[in-house]
């Protein structure tokens, strides 16, 4: 089910270094201080992702991995937006 504005804002406010972008995404940079462990953290981010159902658009350049996430289904965020945003960002714990 999608957030309300709201949820959408009290959620963000606890998300770290998550942003809204385009009223219908989060959005996260992430910068590695090697090539390989970018590769390595969307390796595990990807693992997350196929458990979850839930996957997010990727790129990586070069030392910086960006993650964006929506709900198609719900026509925005919901939930499971913000679950997977707290497990992403758990697997970038490890790299620091």
């Amino acid at each position: 089910m999608r957030l309300t504005e709201e949820q959408i804002a009290a959620r963000l406010a606890s998300a770290g270094g998550w942003q809204r972008e385009e009223g219908k995404w989060i959005v996260r940079k992430y910068r590695f201080r090697e090539f390989l462990d970018g590769i390595a953290f969307v390796n595990r981010v990807s693992e997350t992702a196929e458990r979850l159902n839930h996957h997010p658009f990727i790129s990586i350049d070069y030392k910086m991995v960006t993650l964006r996430l929506t709900s198609w289904r719900a026509g925005g965020l919901t939930e499971l937006d913000f679950t997977a945003a707290a497990e992403f960002d758990r697997h970038h714990r490890i790299d620091q």
